[in-house]
This record gives C-alpha cells, sequence and structure tokens, in this order.
C-alpha cells in the first residue's frame, strides 16, 4: 500500500519482523555478527553502516523524493561533503547571500583543496551565467538565503547548469522537503542541516545529503564512510524519533511565521521585513512561506536592549527547533564576514533573525510587541 511522507516517517517495514516494539531498537554496538564470509551487504562496522543509520536515510531520501539518502555527524559535513563530489582545480558558484558556516568552509579548507569559488547575487539568473567559467563544475543555491531569505529560481539555475553541464546543489535547510523539493523540481543534490527543522528539538547535531545520481552516490558515500563523518547510532535514532513529529511541528509553526509577519508589518518599531511568503516566485517552487522571518529594527542602536526585555525566544544560534530561537546574524551566524561585507548584505546591528516555534502565537507576539515597545 503506497502511504504519504507523513505516516513514512511514522511506521517501519522491520515493525512487527525484525522488532516487536513501538520504536525500532538502539543498536549501540560498533560491530556486528558476521554471518557468512560472502555477505557484502550485512551490518559490519558501525563507521560503514548500522540499522539505525540504516533506517534513517531511508526516512530523509522519503522525505526529499530521492533514491539515495546520507546521514551526517553535522550539517557542515553534509554540505562538505556535497561540494566536494567537485575536483581539485573545478570553479562553484555560489550565493553571495549565504550561511556564514558555508562561507568560511569554501574561503579556507575547500580553498586548500584547490576548488574554487564565485560568489554572485543568485537573485539574477544572468550573474549565474556570467560567473561560468570553463572550469566551473557546480552551483550551490540557498533559496531562501540566510539570513535575508532572498529567492533564487530553482527551475532556472537547474535549466542553466544543464545547459552548462553542471550539477546544482541546494541546501534546504529553511523550507524543509515539507515545504520546498528541489530535487523535484531538476537539482541534482540537496542538503540539509538536520539539526535545525528535522531534528526539531535542539538536542542532536546532525546533516543531511540526498540525491538520486549514481555517480555522486558514490563520491557521497566515499565522503561519509572514509572520513567517518556519518551520524552516531545514538543521533541516528533520534534524530528518527523527531522526523515522526516533523509534520505536526512544521504545520504549527509556519502558521505562527504567518502571524507574525503580519504583527512586524503592522509595527512602527519595525523597520525592513525578510519573509518569502508574499514572494510569487517562492510560492511558485514551495508551498507556504517557511518558519523563519528576519526584521530590522528601526533604532539600530536599541539592539541589546530589545533583547533584554525578551522572555519567550531563546536568544542563541541555530533555529529550526520547538522554541523560537531569535539570533543575531552579525555577532553570530555571519561573524566570519568582514564589515564591509556584512554591510553590503545588510547584515546590520539592528538585523534579527527569528526561527518561528510552536508556542502559542498570542504569546509570542504578546511578548515581542512589549520589548519593542520598551525601545
Amino acid at each position: 500500500m503506497d502511504t504519504s511522507i507523513e505516516t513514512d516517517m511514522i511506521i517501519d517495514n522491520k515493525r512487527g519482523r525484525e522488532y516487536d516494539t513501538a520504536n525500532q531498537p538502539l543498536y549501540y554496538s560498533t560491530a556486528f555478527i558476521r554471518k557468512s564470509l560472502d555477505d557484502e551487504e550485512a551490518h559490519l562496522y558501525v563507521r560503514n553502516s548500522n540499522p539505525n543509520r540504516e533506517k534513517l536515510e531511508e526516512k530523509l531520501a522519503r522525505l526529499e523524493n530521492g533514491n539515495h539518502g546520507f546521514a551526517f555527524n553535522s550539517g557542515m559535513s553534509a554540505i562538505a561533503a556535497a561540494l566536494m563530489t567537485c575536483s581539485p582545480g573545478d570553479h562553484i558558484i555560489m550565493p553571495a547571500d549565504m550561511y556564514g558556516g558555508t562561507y568560511e568552509l569554501s574561503k579556507t579548507i575547500l580553498k586548500r583543496y584547490q576548488l574554487s569559488f564565485s560568489a554572485v547575487d543568485q537573485t539574477v539568473a544572468d550573474n549565474v551565467t556570467n560567473a561560468i567559467t570553463e572550469n566551473t563544475k557546480a552551483i550551490y543555491i540557498e533559496t531562501p538565503s540566510n539570513p535575508t531569505l532572498k529567492v533564487t529560481d530553482i527551475r532556472k539555475i537547474v535549466e542553466i547548469a544543464g545547459k552548462n553541464n553542471l550539477i546544482t546543489i541546494v541546501d534546504n535547510t529553511f523550507m524543509t522537503p515539507l515545504g520546498q523539493n528541489p530535487l523535484s523540481l531538476g537539482a541534482d543534490i540537496v542538503v540539509h542541516s538536520a539539526t535545525k527543522f528535522l531534528g526539531g528539538h535542539s538536542d542532536v547535531l546532525a546533516g543531511a545529503v540526498i540525491l538520486n545520481d549514481e555517480n555522486l552516490k558514490t563520491s557521497v558515500q566515499e565522503m561519509q564512510v572514509v572520513m567517518g563523518t556519518g551520524l552516531g547510532t545514538y543521533d541516528c535514532w533520534t534524530l528518527g524519533q523527531h522526523l515522526k513529529t516533523l509534520a505536526i511541528r512544521w504545520k504549527q509553526t509556519t502558521e505562527n511565521t504567518e502571524k507574525l509577519y503580519q504583527f512586524f508589518d503592522s509595527h512602527e518599531g519595525v523597520g525592513d521585513i525578510y519573509y518569502p511568503g508574499r514572494d510569487p516566485l517562492h510560492l511558485s517552487q514551495a508551498s507556504h512561506g517557511g518558519a523563519v522571518i528576519s526584521f530590522r529594527i528601526k533604532d539600530e542602536s536599541k539592539a541589546q536592549e530589545f533583547v533584554d526585555k525578551l522572555n519567550i525566544p531563546l536568544v542563541s544560534v541555530s533555529l529550526g527547533g520547538v522554541e523560537s530561537i531569535l539570533s543575531h546574524p552579525r555577532t553570530s551566524s555571519h561573524l566570519a564576514l568582514t564589515e564591509d561585507e556584512r554591510q553590503d548584505r545588510g547584515i546590520t546591528q539592528g538585523l534579527f533573525r527569528l526561527s518561528v516555534g510552536i508556542e502559542k502565537s498570542d504569546d509570542l507576539i504578546a511578548d515581542i510587541r512589549q520589548a519593542l515597545d520598551s525601545i
């Protein structure tokens, strides 16, 4: 029987056959019995595979409608594995408005492996076309971007990539597979920081890579197994448990975010608002605006006073938890950028990124209102 993604995150076809419990057992072992010397499919050593990772990776592939899923020990190791499907001397086109960790990776470690990068405003497709060189191998997309939530036309970038024999890699962390499916739009690789919405409880550090192509599968698998970057057993089990509630968490948080946008849009203390839920291009490739909204307070000198007055949002880094998380990109996720680079990207002292949680929206709005009113 064909079942929905929501149902597939809960059920396990091995339940009742290999185990008789509501939840998959935790296989907390580094080595497994080898019943046949000729069995190449059996689990042998935990760095290569284990039943908890196997089940989790099946779920990750199902979420993104992909053939192959890989669970990594962080979002950054997943991104690195995707980018390192390229070879020394290759060139990759990146978004100008990208996550600070990805920026730092491209400027440091990957540079030592002779990969070169160009960062362009990918909201203008011609910028991507003009950045292509004879050594270009891949186009890497974040849409919506971090932290100003710029929208890139996935279909258009895929078209450009196809004409130039390039691969397209999409970071889908902000939208989750329940909001946007890049593989279905023609992308070659999708990456996630599974620490965020997929995990959803701010308790697991994890990353994911999902794809269809067999050659790319081999390359990513080598990075995971040979370099030992696969997700550990307990974290695989925990993330698999958290995926069971992804659909209901995502529904609540996206509904809350829409209400937060309406509130910010009406408050005189808020200047710029960044939310893709009003962008026709975004809504042509995604089902809604997602659960992240960025905003700039008008009096940017009062940034610290504003956060000091808040009670409900967790003022921290990261995003995607059941709790609302307010981050300050200038001093956290994008600290690695120079001050000029931050200014060019609109990452100023008064810019905040709010990952909206599943709290009662009225409570969250009331708390943010009183903090804004106080400054």
